[in-house]
């Protein structure tokens, strides 16, 4: 999910400090998609993992992961589903469509991009989710 660069200034503690945050977010990320896996988006304290994750995110000065977590863990407590229509298809004439998917596996689309958010096709499918949850929050 985390990624960072850093340049030949910094110290080996502070490049030890990076991985560290990145391998705790990673955890975090991980415990939350399993616990999806198993419950739904109804898991115990799912909410509040994703606060946690989205602290993660604003240390490693991540805005569009930050956002989307706080984007979605304000949708979820919300709605209390995440049926988010992020996600399209194409025709052959250029029609884009909404594509039709439960809201679990909605959610574990989002979390596993989050995986590898600096993947410039997941960067551009989580911008994708951060407009379709501000169109549908505001």
């Amino acid at each position: 999910m985390f990624t960072f660069a850093c340049n030949k200034e910094q110290s080996s503690e502070l490049i030890l400090l990076n991985i560290m945050k990145l391998a705790a977010a990673n955890k975090k990320l991980d415990a939350i998609i399993e616990k999806v896996e198993k419950k739904g988006f109804k898991a115990d304290k799912l909410i509040e993992d994703l606060k946690e994750l989205r602290e993660y995110a604003l240390k490693e000065q991540d805005p569009l992961v930050t956002k989307v977590l706080r984007l979605t863990y304000e949708f979820l407590s919300d709605r209390d589903g995440f049926d988010v229509q992020a996600q399209h298809e194409e025709d052959e004439e250029g029609n884009e469509y909404p594509i039709e998917i439960e809201e679990k596996e909605n959610l574990l689309y989002l979390l596993n991009l989050l995986k590898n958010a600096e993947h410039k096709i997941n960067r551009e499918e989580i911008k994708d989710y951060r407009s379709a949850l501000k169109l549908e929050l505001y």
